[in-house]
């Protein structure tokens, strides 16, 4: 077991419980994936792409913003991340993946809500 802490948390996360969860956090409901310049510039490197043709490709702009774009699965209202490898049942660009997936589980709107949390994640052991 490969437990994850942060201070401020009511929970752990076993980072192991990923081979056997399937995407969690990786699909679901609709939402946004932020991806910042140096992200967007890292991903399209990773791809081999150029800027112009990986935004094109895989972003679409909010407001001020860019989110990865998701893409809708078999289930209605079931969606996945751009880069979720369903056969692999993994993020295809793991090593250059945003910010907001990389600190998944420990985001601030689960540090009073560990039940919400757990619902997603099957790593969550709460201390």
């Amino acid at each position: 077991m490969e437990l994850i802490e942060q201070e401020g948390y009511g929970y752990s996360f076993d980072a192991s419980a990923c081979a056997a969860c399937g995407g969690n956090c990786c699909t679901g409901e609709s939402g946004y994936i932020w991806v910042k310049v140096d992200e967007i510039e890292a991903i399209a490197g990773f791809l081999e792409q150029n800027i112009e043709d990986f935004a094109t490709i895989h972003l679409k702009k909010v407001k001020h913003r860019y989110s990865l774009i998701e893409r809708p699965r078999e289930k209605e209202g079931d969606f996945a991340c751009i880069f979720f490898d369903d056969a692999m049942q993994r993020c295809s660009i793991y090593p250059v993946r945003p910010s907001q997936c990389r600190t998944f589980p420990f985001w601030n709107q689960f540090k009073q809500d560990i039940c919400e949390v757990q619902k997603e994640c099957p790593g969550i052991i709460v201390k």
